[in-house]
């Protein structure tokens, strides 16, 4: 069905977050439709940022600045560092305009069944930013998974002797949940967690 070119677009279009066979086919299908008006900005826009974007030696976030926008910009709260499993958590937090201090990317979590250990983590450079005495607290932004929860308490550990204030996002029960149909972990963590009306 329409070649070998229309085939490897439908399977590089698969392999991408959140489209499976069938929606890589209709966005190929759309694509091909409107070449000129879709595909080639797509494509020229593609290539611009696969040369130009890198991660920002500071942070670890994706820009073509290095260091990024929120490195460099001077009204951010350079006190606070809200550490990130990854760059799309760090989008999320910045999208949701929940904090205005700095980031660090850690680049996934302790895992050991997934084989990720403490060295395949960018600890050392969270560290080393630490040692320079700007930041006075550490946010451990980090999902409520086990994997999310063994690495934040291990990265505790680790940042003890700093003596920067670490502290972790709260968990719990979300916006407009009903208690009712939330599972027990997490109305144990709500409770757990709970703080002065």
């Amino acid at each position: 069905m329409g070649g070998p070119e229309v085939e490897r677009l439908i399977a590089l279009l698969a392999k991408l977050p959140g489209l499976g066979p069938r929606s890589a086919r209709r966005a190929a299908l759309k694509l091909l439709q409107q070449p000129e008006a879709r595909m080639l900005p797509l494509a020229t826009a593609l290539v611009e940022a696969a040369r130009a974007v890198r991660p920002c030696r500071l942070c670890g976030n994706l820009d073509s600045h290095d260091p990024c926008g929120i490195c460099t910009d001077h009204h951010r709260d350079r006190s606070i560092i809200c550490v990130v499993e990854g760059v799309g958590d760090l989008w999320a937090i910045e999208r949701a305009g929940a904090h205005r201090g700095l980031y660090h990317v850690l680049g996934g979590t302790l895992s050991p069944l997934g084989g990720t250990g403490p060295e395949d983590l960018s600890v050392t450079p969270l560290l080393t930013r630490l040692a320079e005495g700007e930041a006075r607290e550490v946010i451990l932004a980090l999902g409520a998974t086990v994997d999310g929860a063994a690495t934040a308490h291990w990265l505790a550990d680790r940042l003890l002797p700093t003596g920067v204030v670490v502290s972790r996002v709260a968990q719990g029960v979300p916006i407009g949940g009903a208690l009712e149909v939330l599972d027990d972990g997490t109305l144990s963590t709500a409770l757990r967690a709970r703080r002065p009306a």
